[in-house]
């Protein structure tokens, strides 16, 4: 690695909000650290059903069943705007937690409307509405971790 490479990665590291990362190649290592309060994420990958042998002679005397599902039809949202998260951070409704809300379900909203404040290595960033429409349904609960891109509004165009 490079020096350029190695600036790239620290402020990778930085925005990202990962405390640590170790890399090792053949004859270099190298270990970033940053101050900031650790973040634990739990993630559970589903199992994946073993395979079942199956002989030509046995599939060919089962009988096909056809499984109809009886759950409701998802909701259709394609209609409706989302608005993502722009950055990696701590989602807020509101500036603190006695003040009202930036937005609620039904409010309506304009472009460069506050919506929400998205914590990032210790910044409060006011995120702006880029849509004009009615808020439909609120995807993140407040003071909650999200991505980048994570939907966090959906919003009826007007």
């Amino acid at each position: 690695m490079d020096i350029k490479q190695i600036q790239e990665l620290i402020k990778f590291v930085s925005r990202s909000g990962v405390n640590e990362v170790a890399i090792e190649q053949e004859n270099f290592k190298i270990t970033i650290k940053t101050n900031q309060a650790p973040v634990y994420v739990n993630a559970a990958l589903p199992a994946a059903p073993a395979p079942q042998p199956v002989t030509p002679t046995a599939a060919a005397a089962q009988p096909t069943v056809e499984i109809k599902s009886t759950a409701p039809a998802a909701e259709d949202t394609s209609k409706y705007i989302t608005i993502k998260s722009p950055m990696i951070g701590t989602f807020y409704r509101s500036s603190s937690p006695d003040k009202p809300l930036f937005v609620n379900v039904g409010d309506e909203i304009g472009v460069g409307k506050v919506i929400c404040i998205v914590e990032a290595m210790k910044l409060f960033n006011e995120i702006e509405s880029e849509v004009s429409g009615r808020i439909v349904k609120v995807l993140v609960d407040n003071a909650s971790p999200i991505e980048y891109d994570q939907p966090l509004f959906l919003v009826e165009p007007i």
